[in-house]
């Protein structure tokens, strides 16, 4: 990925991390989070020194 993309990618990741708070049906919040683990997953193989937000 070049530098462009892995920060697009850090924002995708903040934008549902976001949503995954905000929603209030668990099954939602479940499907976002998952949604969250993959694009990190994504993003630790690309930039392994990344290590996401301290929440």
């Amino acid at each position: 990925m070049t530098e462009r993309q892995l920060r697009e990618q850090e924002c995708r990741i903040a934008r549902y991390r976001r949503l995954e708070r905000e929603v209030t049906d668990p099954l939602a919040a479940y499907l976002l989070h998952g949604i969250v683990e993959e694009l990190e997953a994504e993003l630790r193989k690309d930039r392994p020194d990344w290590h996401g937000p301290h929440d």
